[in-house]
């Protein structure tokens, strides 16, 4: 009985002190703690998410336009850094004549007057293409959008020469190790550009590639991404920070943040410290497609007051200008 107690006693110790040591309303807010937002896809039309599968066209599911900018264009991405946005989220293929093209799906046929996938296109009759061609609202009777974006699917030299001041997170689109290196041409052509590129993300293939050709650039996946966290459910109570979770980028849905040790202050100290970037999204949802955003005022409302990091938005147009408002 005695040995019991002793037991129990040094548990209960144990978790107090874990739990001090995790409370995040002890941690030291960062004095240049401030939001920077990160707009996927620059400013773009919306869509519905109802019954969104990875092979669904958004374009045929779009909402009723307010506006005619469309993503992954040069307009959209002037229009997001005017919003505020800090990095714009952009999406890249090569060519048949080994260019990158920046443009989201892997074939042309949901929103373009093309047909076929990217990869077998020349540039040039890449950006022949109508981008608008393809967005409807109501079922295919009326495309308001078409004829409005001819030619503007850029390259992403044309992309990083427009912005010279602007900071983007690359989406490699396939597991081909060869974007990557395309990637690294271009960056080897240009050195000045190097800095644009804030991070590249997407599948564990190319993006351990990325890493070893840019060991101080921090690169994540989905695969990267999850590691981290569920290593950091384990240990972070005793205040250690695991390797996956060093020097990368981190992307925390909102419901998520609350399971993390020491959410909100403590945990982005830590993450801090070990040079790694916090990206909050909106919540996470078993089987959901795509990635949600803070795309409201009501979830811009549930970020953490005092929150160092970057939110990432499907609607920079309405999230920059409200977060930036006295």
């Amino acid at each position: 009985m005695r040995a019991r107690t002793i037991v129990m006693g040094v548990v209960v110790g144990v978790l107090g002190i874990g739990g001090i040591a995790n409370c995040s309303m002890l941690a030291p807010r960062p004095p240049d703690a401030h939001v920077r937002l990160l707009a996927h896809r620059g400013v773009h039309q919306q869509f519905s998410r109802a019954g969104l599968t990875r092979d669904s066209c958004t374009a045929a599911q779009a909402l009723p336009a307010d506006h005619t900018l469309l993503e992954n264009t040069l307009p959209s991405m002037a229009a997001a850094f005017e919003h505020g946005a800090t990095v714009v989220e952009l999406d890249i293929h090569p060519t048949l004549d080994d260019q990158l093209a920046v443009f989201h799906d892997w074939t042309l046929d949901c929103r373009t007057d093309g047909t076929g996938e990217i990869r077998h296109q020349p540039m040039a009759a890449l950006q022949a293409l109508d981008l608008g061609h393809g967005y409807t609202s109501n079922g295919g009777t009326t495309h308001p959008l078409r004829g409005t974006a001819v030619g503007q699917m850029p390259t992403l030299p044309e992309v990083l020469a427009a912005f010279p001041e602007g900071r983007f997170l690359v989406n490699i689109k396939s597991k081909d190790l060869r974007e990557v290196d395309l990637l690294k041409g271009i960056l080897d052509e240009h050195p000045r550009w190097r800095d644009q590129v804030w991070s590249v993300y997407g599948s564990p293939p190319p993006i351990d590639h990325a890493a070893g050709l840019w060991p101080d650039m921090p690169v994540f996946s989905s695969a990267s991404v999850k590691g981290c966290i569920k290593q950091y459910m384990l240990w972070g109570w005793s205040g250690v920070v695991p390797e996956p979770c060093q020097n990368t980028v981190v992307v925390v849905p909102i419901n998520v943040g609350p399971l993390l040790w020491g959410w909100p202050h403590r945990f982005g100290a830590r993450m801090a410290a070990v040079d790694t970037t916090v990206i909050l999204t909106g919540p996470y949802t078993r089987g959901d497609t795509g990635t949600t955003g803070i795309d409201s005022l009501e979830l811009l409302a549930q970020v953490p007051d005092g929150f160092d990091g970057f939110l990432w938005t499907n609607r920079i147009e309405l999230i920059g200008p409200a977060l930036h408002t006295p």
